[in-house]
């Protein structure tokens, strides 16, 4: 419910709102937003489009799959 009325220009927005989201630039080029979900067991990759106002799920990996680094070379 959060992201659905949020209002979001830029990464210093979404923080206001989820705190620990990270952004982690990934072998493309473009930068992903990652977030700590499950109790921190899982990951969710997502590509945020904030001219758009929508968020996009890119993947959700469990902690071990994420540390791996291998979903970079992916997206």
């Amino acid at each position: 419910m959060r992201t659905k009325a949020a209002q979001w220009s830029n990464m210093a927005d979404l923080r206001q709102t989820f705190p620990s989201a990270d952004p982690v630039r990934v072998i493309s080029g473009r930068t992903v937003v990652v977030f700590n979900v499950a109790g921190n067991r899982h990951r969710l990759l997502t590509a945020i489009h904030y001219n758009l106002g929508k968020v996009f799920v890119l993947r959700l990996l469990t902690h071990a799959e994420y540390s791996r680094d291998t979903w970079k070379d992916e997206l």
